[in-house]
């Protein structure tokens, strides 16, 4: 059956603010929604909060409203737009389907006559509704966990005497796995009881007797209206129940699961979607495996809308779940779509996998002081990455390469732990580490079953480890002149880097570089084609690998390259790698309109990132896809490879611009500002004596190396100080101190954990107003593109500050200042593209605090509400395709807009809450408001001291 015909006008329900368990994946499946929509002529309409996404790009949807997502915004559409006939709310997470069941409850959408789409009703409730879902799981012969349902603590208290524990407490209606915990001790379940009760909605929780050991996996499925079902992928986690999903490292396909088995489970996953509810679209099923040879099957959970295992799913499969749901909630049959890898097969296949993919969580603990670390079902982690190898041990090692922790892979580092009990401890309670933990404890000789026996991680796994420790040892017996090709290649197999293997060679990363190229070890990359190279696929989409090489035809012995290099003119954008705290998901909306404003000057554009959740790893996104490590070893590979006109190293945060020494170093050509004025900008002692030499006022500061020359600066600086290191992102490290106590501890902290870092310590501005501007610059001429004022006073980091644009309360006088110090400083640093600058202002007087010639977190925000394309113009200009007068601006804006802090501090209890200069907002979302009169800005002004911690 076609598509519904009665079907002209959608509106989309974004996912809002960057939340800990709803990250930037519903950014991509929401972008891929909207895009699917209008390729069959719909009208779309979307509502989303948060400005740093691609999917509220002015160009995505035919009209985009940046309201807060409550009801009263949705009927605020609905009445501007009365020819709406239908919602599709599975594109925005849990967040989307809550504001949808609210409007249902309401009557919203039997008023305006406006059909749900996707998913119905029933269905989300059935799911959420943990007692609903255990009574149909039992109707239908699917078996669960031995559970009862509380609705009260002398409810909960009697389930726990009848079962006994360990238990686990899930709660109703919530995300993430919020409130949710393991419970293995009965003097602990009280509190956790009353926590899981006051987080659920419906002040409910699940008790499910805990299965110790049993491993977890996930299946992803797409069903149409003709009751058509796919699997995509069956996903692996490596840690067993007990951790969440999010938190999980997982492996697809599945490796530790009988053939038999996983065809139960996937008969099982089926009966479970057609029983919910009669709707098409996606759907993620875990199940919990008994580790014995039963492999006993239970159920845990279903969740009937695209998650962040279908982002991760289509990813590693290829095949683009969010844009085919899109489709199949307009009527389309599965058979009637075709294949977007190949353009030649239908959609109704299940993909194929001829390589392994790794996920790994990314954490950010650091940023919670106090917060417990330990890994359970509340899930805790703010990004991850995914590494697709040949093997599993190469998808490990590139994953773990991806995460920008200063680890350069498994192993083979000198940074792993070498005390017996901090190891056990590690096993024991897991944590961010925990995937370095169990390498360390293999080389440290504890035995793999006793590993096995703290962890219950299948012994596969812990087997495949112990291989990568053997290869080490057998090649830390030879030096860079004894090693043998066949080892070495084996290393690169196996996803080892140049670093870690001249570890253990004892020599330099570059000899081991050209020991390969001399033994012709080179990489070559595939195609992620979903089918396994059955079918011809016409879409780019790579990852690397090392092979054997192979005798063609004609005699020449090569390894097989699936890579073919055109001769058009290329430029490589260099993606911003995991989510954390600090770079988010605002600086892959400025690598997409980096790479779109590159295809626009005719380039062919190529896309190197590791995020599965961002819309920068789309296939389609850029002409080019390496799904690849933001690591330098391979990023140098693809540059011989592709030999691109330049690489722009300003759109992906501080993950591409921590790279720009190392291509200076190499003779690439960095596109936009150069190396040298982005170095000056990083260095803060530098770039303090060119503001010097400019005549620009900054707060009094020095350099110190030791705790000692930190006490002889501060006898002259006087207290309060602010202590910041050097080349750091997201205010990592920073603090304000008020006595030579306080400076001493801070100052050892930061030299034992980043060694060798200059510190700076600058003459804190007490009760000064923050303002930030952003500007681009093509070397002769700037345009300042916004100008805010931070609500809150100067200390709190700019990126937890909410900020006004245009400023609210500073004078014509300051507001030159800030523009003439902006003009003189992006000119003095010879800057191509795009720069922020930060000020402190106290007494009418402008200081600078610091300068980022690159995009920031705010360029989206200006750009939106503005309604100005800014990063498309600053890349122009960093081509060299334009100057700063061939723009005609014309940015449009009635009152104010506010860029408001979003925080994750509930994941975390007993957790400091204060804000102080280091960042711990995990999104923003944007609000407009007519003047200052405002209920919504009043509040925030009578409040901006409160949170203020030094």
């Amino acid at each position: 059956m076609p598509k519904n015909s009665k079907l002209k006008s959608i509106l989309i329900i974004g996912s809002g603010p960057i939340i800990i368990g709803q990250a930037c994946e519903f950014d991509y499946s929401g972008t891929q929604a909207l895009r699917s929509l209008r390729e069959d002529g719909i009208e779309t309409i979307l509502i989303n909060s948060n400005p740093a996404t691609i999917m509220t790009d002015p160009s995505m949807a035919d009209h985009v409203y940046l309201l807060p997502l409550t009801t009263k915004s949705l009927i605020e559409i609905l009445k501007k737009h009365p020819q709406i006939d239908a919602v599709l709310p599975t594109m925005g997470g849990q967040t989307a389907l809550n504001l949808c069941i609210e409007a249902d409850e309401k009557g919203i959408w039997k008023d305006f006559d406006v059909e749900i789409i996707g998913v119905n009703i029933d269905a989300i409730n059935i799911t959420e509704d943990r007692e609903k879902f255990r009574e149909l799981m039992l109707d239908i012969g699917i078996p669960m966990a031995p559970q009862a349902t509380a609705t009260s603590y002398l409810k909960g208290k009697e389930i726990a005497q009848e079962f006994g524990f360990p238990l686990i407490i899930r709660a109703s209606f919530t995300l993430g796995g919020a409130g949710a915990s393991f419970v293995y001790k009965e003097e602990d379940f009280d509190e956790l009881l009353t926590r899981g009760l006051e987080i659920s909605p419906i002040h409910e929780v699940m008790i499910d007797k805990a299965l110790i050991g049993w491993k977890e996996y996930e299946l992803e499925l797409l069903r149409d209206s003709n009751d058509n079902v796919v699997i995509i992928c069956a996903i692996e986690n490596m840690d067993p129940i007990g951790i969440h999903t999010g938190d999980s490292i997982t492996v697809a396909p599945a490796m530790t699961l009988s053939d038999k088995t996983y065809q139960k489970m996937r008969d099982m996953a089926i009966h479970m979607m057609r029983n919910i509810g009669d709707f098409a679209g996606g759907c993620n099923v875990q199940f919990a495996v008994s580790p014995d040879e039963n492999e006993d099957i239970i159920a845990i959970e279903i969740n009937p809308r695209v998650s962040r295992s279908s982002a991760l799913a289509s990813k590693a499969t290829g095949y683009p779940i969010a844009k085919v749901a899109a489709k199949l909630a307009l009527g389309y049959h599965l058979d009637e779509l075709e294949n977007q890898i190949t353009k030649s097969t239908s959609a109704l296949f299940e993909p194929t996998l001829d390589y392994v993919i790794v996920k790994i969580p990314r954490w950010n603990f650091d940023k919670f002081e106090g917060s417990d670390r330990t890994l359970g079902l509340q899930m805790k982690s703010v990004g991850e990455v995914m590494g697709i190898g040949r093997s599993f041990q190469e998808a490990l090692h590139k994953a773990t390469q991806s995460l920008e922790i200063k680890r350069n892979g498994l192993g083979a580092d000198g940074k792993g732990y070498k005390n017996y009990d901090q190891i056990i401890d590690k096993l024991t309670h897991a944590s961010w580490d925990r995937v370095f933990a169990i390498y360390d404890a293999i080389q440290m000789g504890i035995p793999l079953s006793r590993i096995h026996e703290i962890t219950k991680i299948d012994m596969w796994f812990l087997k495949q480890y112990e291989e990568l420790y053997f290869i080490e040892k057998e090649i830390s017996t030879f030096t860079i002149d004894t090693i043998q090709k066949d080892l070495l290649l084996e290393a690169k197999q196996k996803g080892y880097g140049d670093r870690q293997i001249a570890h253990m060679l004892g020599c330099l990363e570059s000899e081991v570089y050209n020991k390969r190229e001399e033994l012709n070890i080179n990489r070559v990359y595939k195609l992620v084609d979903t089918c396994a190279a059955e079918f011809e696929a016409k879409t780019p989409y790579y990852y690397s690998t090392f092979e054997n090489d192979v005798e063609t035809v004609d005699g020449v012995r090569q390894a097989e390259n699936e890579s073919i290099v055109t001769d058009k003119k290329k430029v490589i954008v260099l993606g911003s790698g995991p989510n954390r705290i600090g770079q988010g998901i605002e600086f892959d909306y400025c690598c997409v309109h980096g790479v779109l404003a590159a295809a626009e000057c005719g380039y062919e554009t190529i896309m190197i990132n590791c995020n599965p959740e961002t819309v920068s790893t789309d296939f389609d996104t850029a002409d080019k896809l390496y799904f690849e490590p933001v690591f330098w070893e391979h990023i140098y590979d693809i540059i011989k490879h592709e030999k691109p006109e330049g690489v722009i190293v300003q759109l992906g945060g501080q993950t591409a611009l921590k790279l720009a020494e190392k291509l200076e170093r190499y003779g690439v050509k960095i596109l936009g500002t150069s190396f040298e004025a982005l170095d000056l900008a990083e260095d803060r002692g530098r770039f303090s004596t060119l503001l010097k030499e400019l005549e620009i006022p900054y707060p009094e500061f020095d350099i110190a190396t030791t705790a000692d020359e930190a006490s002889a600066i501060a006898d002259v600086l006087d207290f309060p100080i602010l202590v910041r290191p050097s080349y750091v992102l997201g205010g990592q490290g920073m603090k304000i101190v008020i006595n030579k106590e306080e400076l001493e501890k801070h100052v050892v902290d930061l030299l034992s954990r980043m060694p060798g870092n200059q510190l700076l310590l600058d003459h804190y501005l007490d009760g000064a107003i923050e303002a930030e501007a952003d500007a681009i610059c093509d070397g002769e001429n700037v345009y300042i593109i916004g100008i805010m004022e931070h609500i809150e006073p100067c200390g709190i980091h700019s990126g937890d500050s909410n900020s006004l644009l245009p400023p609210f309360n500073l004078g014509d006088l300051v507001m030159q200042q800030i523009k003439d110090h902006t003009k003189k400083i992006a000119l003095a640093l010879n800057t191509v593209g795009l720069i922020n600058i930060q000020f402190a202002v106290k007494d009418d007087k402008v200081y600078i605090i610091e300068a980022n010639p690159r995009a920031s977190r705010t360029v989206p925000f200006i750009a939106k509400a503005y309604g100005e394309p800014y990063v498309n113009f600053a890349t122009k200009v960093m081509l060299g395709e334009k100057k700063i007068t061939d723009f005609n601006f014309n940015p449009k804006l009635n009152g104010y807009a506010i860029k408001q802090p979003v925080f994750s501090f509930n994941k975390f209890h007993n957790v400091n809450k204060k804000l102080g200069p280091e960042m711990k907002s995990t999104g923003e979302s944007i609000l407009f408001i007519d003047d200052l009169k405002d209920d919504e800005f009043y509040n925030l002004y009578s409040r901006r001291k409160m949170y203020l911690s030094k």
